[in-house]
C-alpha cells in the first residue's frame, strides 16, 4: 500500500516539474520575442520614410470632340484589272511585279505577223485605188468618164483606206500599253502563251499624289459629316495618324446595317498606306467641349478601375501621392482625356507612378531636356 502511494506521488511530482519547466520556457520565449519586437520598432522609428522619385505634369484643359472609329480600305484614285481585248499568242511580256511604269509603256505584245502582212497587202491595194481614182478624175474632167465611174473609183479608194485603218486598229489592240502611270501587280503571262479575249493579265494601281479611303459609319454619324471635314487614318501599328479630307458621302444608307459609306482623300499618298490596306479611321462627332487631359503615362490601370496619383502637400509640407479614381476617355497622341475625377491645374505623377501607393512620400525629378515644359516641380 505504501509502495503504491509513493509511486503515484512521484509521477505527480514529475508532471508538476515538467509543467513548471514548460511555463518558464514559454515565459522566457515570450519575453525574448517582446524584446525583439521593441527593438525592431525602435530601429524602424529611427529609419527615414522611403521616398519615391517621379516626374510630374499638370492636368490641362483643352477643347475636345468625341470620336467614332471605323475600319476602312485604301483605294488608289485609278485602279484597273488589265485584260486583252482580242485573242492571240504572246510575243513579248514586260510585266514586272511592283514596277512603276509611265503611261503608254508597252506591257504585253501579241504576235501580229499575220496582221502586218495583211496591212502591206491593203496598203498596196489602197495605192492602186488612189491611182485609179486620180486617173478617173482626170478623165471625168475631159468628159471621158461618167459620174458613176468616178463615184465607184472614189468608193474603192475609201474602202481600201478603211481596211488599212481596221487592220492597224487590230494591231494596236494586240499591243497592250499602260493607260496611266501605275504600279504593276503580280502577273502570270509568258511568251508563246495563247490567250483568249478577256483573259486577266495583271492589275494596275495608279501612282498618284493622293489616294482614297472608303469606310462605313452609322447613319447618325454620317448625318453630322460634311465634305471637307478632316478625319484621322491609322495604318497598322503606326502611332501617328495620317490626315485625310472627306470628299464624298454616299446618299444611300444600307437598309441592313444602317451604315453609310464615306470617302476621304489622303493628299500625300506617299506617307499613307498602300492601296488595298485595311486602316482604322477616326471621325470627330458632335460639338467641341472642354476636357481635362494628362500624359498617358499618368494613367494607371488596376482592379478598382482607372486611377491617377495626384501630388499634393502633406501635413508637414512634404509632397505626397493621393490615389484618385478617374474616368478615362480617348487617347489623343501622347495624352489621354479624363472625363471625370480630375480638375484642370492639379499635378499628377507621370513617369514612375507605377511605384506609388496612396499617401506615399514622393520627390519630383526634373524633366528630361526633350520632355515638354508643362511638367512642373512639386509645390
Amino acid at each position: 500500500m505504501n509502495r503504491r502511494f509513493s509511486s503515484g506521488s512521484g509521477v505527480r511530482i514529475r508532471s508538476v516539474v515538467l509543467l513548471v519547466a514548460i511555463l518558464v520556457a514559454g515565459a522566457a520565449l515570450g519575453a525574448w520575442k517582446y524584446s525583439s519586437i521593441r527593438e525592431a520598432n525602435a530601429a524602424a522609428a529611427n529609419q527615414p520614410e522611403p521616398i519615391e522619385t517621379v516626374t510630374a505634369a499638370v492636368a490641362t484643359q483643352r477643347e475636345h470632340r468625341q470620336t467614332a472609329t471605323s475600319i476602312g480600305t485604301v483605294l488608289a484614285l485609278r485602279s484597273i484589272t488589265l485584260r486583252n481585248e482580242v485573242p492571240g499568242t504572246v510575243r513579248r511580256v514586260m510585266l514586272s511585279a511592283g514596277q512603276v511604269v509611265s503611261a503608254g509603256t508597252v506591257l504585253v505584245a501579241f504576235d501580229v505577223s499575220v496582221e502586218e502582212a495583211e496591212l502591206r497587202a491593203q496598203e498596196a491595194q489602197a495605192d492602186l485605188a488612189r491611182t485609179l481614182f486620180a486617173r478617173m478624175e482626170r478623165m471625168a474632167g475631159r468628159g471621158a468618164a461618167s459620174a458613176i465611174e468616178l463615184d465607184n473609183a472614189r468608193a474603192e479608194r475609201d474602202i481600201a483606206l478603211a481596211q488599212i485603218a481596221r487592220t492597224r486598229a487590230i494591231i494596236a489592240r494586240k499591243t497592250i500599253r499602260a493607260p496611266f502611270r501605275a504600279r504593276i501587280g503580280i502577273a502570270d503571262v509568258h511568251v508563246g502563251q495563247f490567250l483568249e479575249s478577256g483573259t486577266e493579265l495583271t492589275t494596275l494601281q495608279g501612282v498618284d499624289a493622293a489616294s482614297n479611303v472608303d469606310f462605313a459609319v452609322a447613319q447618325s454619324v454620317a448625318a453630322g459629316l460634311r465634305e471637307g471635314d478632316r478625319v484621322s487614318v491609322f495604318a497598322g501599328n503606326e502611332p501617328a495618324p495620317v490626315s485625310a479630307r472627306i470628299v464624298a458621302i454616299d446618299a444611300r444608307v444600307d437598309p441592313t446595317t444602317r451604315n453609310a459609306i464615306v470617302r476621304a482623300r489622303i493628299e500625300n499618298a506617299e506617307r499613307g498606306p498602300a492601296p488595298g490596306a485595311s486602316v482604322r479611321v477616326q471621325v470627330s462627332v458632335g460639338a467641341a467641349r472642354s476636357a481635362v487631359v494628362v500624359p498617358v503615362s499618368a494613367l494607371r490601370k488596376g482592379p478598382g478601375g482607372d486611377h491617377v496619383f495626384v501630388l499634393a502637400p502633406g501635413k508637414n509640407g512634404d509632397t505626397r501621392a493621393q490615389l484618385r479614381r478617374v474616368t478615362a476617355g480617348p487617347v489623343i497622341g501622347d495624352e489621354v482625356v479624363i472625363l471625370d475625377g480630375l480638375v484642370a491645374g492639379e499635378q499628377v505623377a507621370t513617369s514612375g507612378s507605377f511605384k506609388l501607393r496612396d499617401a506615399a512620400l514622393v520627390t519630383v525629378a526634373k524633366p528630361p531636356a526633350d520632355e515638354p515644359v508643362k511638367q512642373i516641380p512639386a509645390r
